[in-house]
This record gives C-alpha cells, structure tokens and sequence, in this order.
C-alpha cells in the first residue's frame, strides 16, 4: 500500500533531494568542525554557516546575522529565552494556544518564583486581542506567544500584539515552529525580540537544528543557560560576551546547518507566498470536502473554516495547513490507527504535546486527529484523506 504522508506539522516529509544531497555531501566529503579546525574545509564550512545566518536574518527581517544563535530545536530555543530572561518576582503574558515547549518552561518557572497569565482564546482557537492590555501587570516583562497553532493552524495577530508590547515596554518572544517557511515574519514590523524557530519542519531541514534570533538589546538580558568550549577566545574560562558565542558552547550540529541551507535556498527559489498558497489551496480543498460529513454529525473540524481574510484592502491568511477534526461516532485512535492501516493515510492523534490548547478548543480530553499538509502533497492525496474519512465514519 502506498503511504500518503499527512503529518507536516510534526515534520516535514519528503525534504526537497537538495537537503539530502547536501547533507550526504558533508557527511563524506567534508566532516570538518567550523572554529576548531585551522585549515581550508574548515574555513569553507564556516563560510556555510556564516550564509545560513545571513538567509535566516533576510528571512525574518532580523537585526544581524551575528544575532542569529544555532540550537537543537526550538523547544531548547525557548528554554534558553525563557529561562535566561525572566526572574523571579517577573510576570509574563502567554496565549492559551501554546505548546508545551512554551508551557512546560513557565510552570518550571513558577516554582521559582515567575508568574504567567494565559491570554484567553475563542474556541476557533483566535486569539482574544481585547484581553491582552487589561492583563499586563506593573511587574509583566514580556509576551511569549506562538505564531500559529500545531492543532488547528489559526494565526495569531503578531503585529498587533507587537503594537501593544513596544506601548508598554515589553519583550516580545515569539514561537514560529509552525510558521517559519509558511508565513511571512517581520521582527522589525511585528517588533520581535526573540524570534524562536526550528528547521525540521517548514524550514525543510533535517531534525536537530533550530535556533534563535534575539534583537540587539535583548542580548545582555538573557543569562546563557549553557556555556562550554566555542572554539573563541580559549585563553579565558568567562562565557563569550559577544555574539553568537554567548549563546553557542560545543560542537554545532553542522549536517543538520548544511541541510537546514539546502532546505532554505529551495525555500528562497520557490518563495513563501508560493509555499502558502500550495498548502492553503489543499487546506480549502480539505475542509470543504469535509463540511458535508460535520453538517451531518459525522465529525467536527476545529478551528477557522477559512483559509484567507480581507485586512486593511489586503487578503491575508489567517491559518495554515494543519487541520484538526473529532470523529463523533468513533474513537479518535481507533480512527487514526485505520487511516494508517487500512488507507495508507499518515496523521497524528491525541493531544499533540498542547493540553491548554485543547481545552481552549473545547477537544480535551478527548484530543483530536491532525492532518497536516506540505509541499509535496497534492490534490489527490487531500481526496484520498476525504474519502477514508468518510468511510471509517460510516458516512
């Protein structure tokens, strides 16, 4: 049976043959370390590196590549941001859609001594905008807020809350696991502080590598939460005060960075707006051929039915390509599990690492099946995820 992956938002799948070829290319032509290795591969690697920071600070409109800092992923991204920036007896407002990569790190924080506020949603999963200035607190030092939802792909109105954090005074950290490589991110428009992303899905890159982009003035405020050897100023044991080395002890992890180039250049070549509409189209074509089956008490899609909204003269996409629905007349799982089994048709079930969000959706305990849609999908593999959806609830 031919399988018809359905799971891009945990990640992507198949990487353009760039990546791979790229990181196969490193692996046995190269294999050299960058800042530990005095000869010419070396240097040349460095140069790879150097260009990855470079697109990713032309990507999101960052402040200096210099400012880009290379991670695991962006759950230890947020981790790094988080815990080195707030203390204790500091107040932070989050939205009620985050992921656990976000909330596990603020309830770790609250033991010692860090409030938080969950900034309320609708159950479409919209962030309730009118909320957020009635929450800030006169110890509130930041926002940290997802761009877009892992379960039911909603946006949320960065610039605007953005807005709303340069009037009071507040850093803005922002996590764009499920946008980056999708939609458009400004950190000077949307007054980003720390930007928070992670290769391996959008982005087009292997697994293992993320990172962060921290705005100019933001450095000094996070204490790093790791610090060892940088190949950089070897002769003193003191952490780096200078950039990325603050941020980056050990040894990088380099095929994840070459094929995370790869990925971006493929990115660059087809462009955002390209990417969005080819998921955007499949996501219409998704939910309007599920619509019969949830006017007839078949299954609930969560969140936005649509896709695009008119903004100030402009359309504007207000999800993305990931798509959540309950099966009402059958187990979620069970229901999952014979997508896989009996249609070849791969998706996620359960609660998808964001309990809150759940609840804010009005899917918990119960959770949900996610379909999740990529480049490399196509029209066909959206008919074929309706249909079994159809069979499976009887309809």
């Amino acid at each position: 049976m031919e399988k018809i992956y359905l799971d891009n938002g945990a990640t992507s799948f198949p990487k353009p043959k760039e990546v791979a070829d790229a990181v196969y290319e490193y692996m046995t032509c190269c294999g050299a370390n960058i800042n530990r290795g005095g000869y010419q591969e070396a240097y040349d690697l460095e140069g790879t590196v150097f260009e990855t920071r470079e697109m990713l600070t032309d990507m999101f409109d960052g402040p200096d590549c210099k400012n880009v800092v290379f991670t695991k992923n962006v759950t230890e991204s947020l981790n790094i941001v988080l815990k080195g920036f707030l203390r204790p007896g500091d107040h932070i407002l989050c939205s009620s859609m985050e992921h656990n990569a976000v909330m596990r790190p603020l309830v770790q924080l609250e033991k010692q001594g860090v409030e938080f506020s969950r900034i309320p949603g609708t159950e479409a999963g919209e962030l309730v905008l009118d909320a957020v200035e009635d929450m800030i607190k006169p110890n509130t030092k930041a926002i940290v807020m997802t761009h877009a939802s892992n379960i039911c792909g909603t946006v949320n109105p960065l610039k605007e809350v953005g807005e709303i954090c340069r009037k009071h005074g507040l850093k803005f950290i922002v996590d764009s696991a499920q946008s980056a490589g999708i939609l458009p991110v400004s950190m000077k428009e949307m007054n980003i502080d720390a930007l928070c992303f992670t290769g391996h899905k959008s982005l087009l890159g292997p697994q293992g590598i993320g990172g962060f982009i921290i705005a100019e003035d933001m450095i000094p405020l996070i204490d790093p939460i790791l610090s060892g050897g940088t190949g950089s100023i070897s002769h003193t044991e003191e952490i780096p005060d200078f950039m990325p080395d603050r941020f980056e002890p050990g040894t990088m992890n380099l095929p994840g960075i070459v094929g995370l180039n790869a990925g971006l250049n493929w990115i660059r070549k087809k462009g955002i707006d390209a990417v969005a509409a080819h998921e955007l189209a499949l996501t219409e074509r998704f939910i309007n051929g599920l619509l019969p089956l949830e006017e007839a008490g078949h299954i609930r899609i969560c969140g936005l039915k649509e896709c695009y909204r008119e903004k100030d003269g402009v359309t504007v996409p207000v999800r993305t390509g990931v798509v959540s629905i309950q099966t009402l007349k059958v187990d979620c799982a069970d229901a999952a599990f014979r997508l896989d089994f009996e249609f070849g048709i791969e998706t996620r079930v359960g609660l998808h690492c964001a309990p809150n969000a759940h609840k804010t959706l009005g899917t918990f305990p119960t959770g949900t099946i996610r379909f999740s849609f990529g480049n490399f999908n196509t029209g066909e593999d959206v008919d074929a995820a309706i249909n079994a959806v159809r069979e499976i609830c009887g309809a």
